[in-house]
């Protein structure tokens, strides 16, 4: 379908998504979410997609919402924001679950709904002068819907100072509590970038979508608890045709079929 405020450029399995409202610092509003929704459902039906590089045109990735869209939401009624909000959430679910590696290309800044974005990505490479912040309380809102997502990036000890506050913090921090992965110089961010698509390209597609499924289902469960969810999702796999490449390939020092090298 054609974007309005999103760019996507395909290379083979990976997809470039790009937030394209530049002159509005890649802010939010519902047509933006919309659009992010169809993205995304989108995403789950293409069995081709390995990898998605998730940026912002501009000078930030994200500063969060509208100023615009914010306006309307004086007006609105519990219920009037209760279904924006939900719909929020629905793009952010759909998103966190989109079966290939997401790779976050930050920059410049990741603000409120930026921030959540960053914490939907499996992967954040940040250049070192981006500024995050969960902002939500300085506007007198709350970080509600991107929670589900922030928290078992940061946990709840960084949570309840970063949200409480509203402080904005550098990609340092953003990297030392877990919400993002490499922080790079500006100049390197690309390169740094490729060469997590090049690792997810040399790992099973399905062994990645398998994986970043079981994470949510064993994270916060007693080993034992956890046992018949590990059991069954290995042998899943191990019988899987991708499974059998690989384990093949290993024993006869070969790479497997779905290898692509840069």
């Amino acid at each position: 379908m054609p974007y309005q405020f999103l760019t996507i450029r395909r290379d083979g399995p990976v997809e470039h998504l790009t937030l394209n409202r530049p002159d509005v610092r890649n802010a939010f509003n519902e047509h933006v979410i919309a659009e992010l929704t169809a993205w995304a459902r989108a995403a789950h039906d293409d069995p081709g997609l390995r990898a998605v590089v998730l940026a912002g045109a501009g000078k930030v990735f994200s500063a969060g919402a509208d100023a615009s869209w914010m306006a309307k939401m004086v007006d609105y009624s519990h219920a009037d924001n209760v279904r924006d909000a939900t719909a929020m959430a629905e793009m952010f679910h759909l998103l966190n679950t989109v079966p290939a590696a997401v790779i976050g290309r930050l920059h410049g800044a990741a603000l409120g709904g930026g921030a959540g974005l960053a914490a939907i990505c499996d992967i954040v490479v940040a250049a070192d002068d981006t500024l995050f912040g969960f902002t939500e309380t300085k506007l007198g809102i709350l970080p509600a819907v991107i929670s589900p997502y922030v928290l078992p990036k940061i946990g709840p000890s960084a949570a309840r100072e970063l949200f409480l506050t509203g402080m904005r913090f550098g990609a340092a921090r953003a990297q030392e509590i877990g919400l993002a992965h490499a922080v790079v110089p500006a100049a390197e961010l690309d390169d740094a970038v490729a060469r997590y698509v090049t690792e997810i390209l040399s790992a099973a597609p399905t062994g990645v979508a398998a994986a970043k499924a079981l994470i949510p289902k064993v994270w916060g469960h007693h080993p034992t608890d956890a046992m018949a969810i590990t059991a069954e999702a290995i042998a899943a796999q191990r019988v899987s045709p991708e499974g059998q490449d690989g384990l093949r390939a290993f024993l006869q020092k070969q790479k497997p079929g779905w290898v692509i090298e840069p």
